[in-house]
């Protein structure tokens, strides 16, 4: 069977791996598109200042 230590080791990985997945999934979800859309965003503001400043 398993050791003390061993157990540890197990529920450190598994509290490992779950933090890691949850956080993957959050970055995946909320932080970049958050930046992706913000960048977009950004640009066509650029966009726009360029054509307004050409004419």
């Amino acid at each position: 069977m398993f050791e003390f230590q061993q157990y540890l080791g197990f529920l450190l990985f598994l509290t490992v791996l779950t933090i890691g997945f949850w956080l993957m999934i959050f970055l995946i979800t909320a932080i970049i598109p958050y930046w992706v859309f913000g960048g977009m965003r950004e640009f066509l503001k650029e966009r726009k200042a360029n054509k307004e400043k050409e004419q």
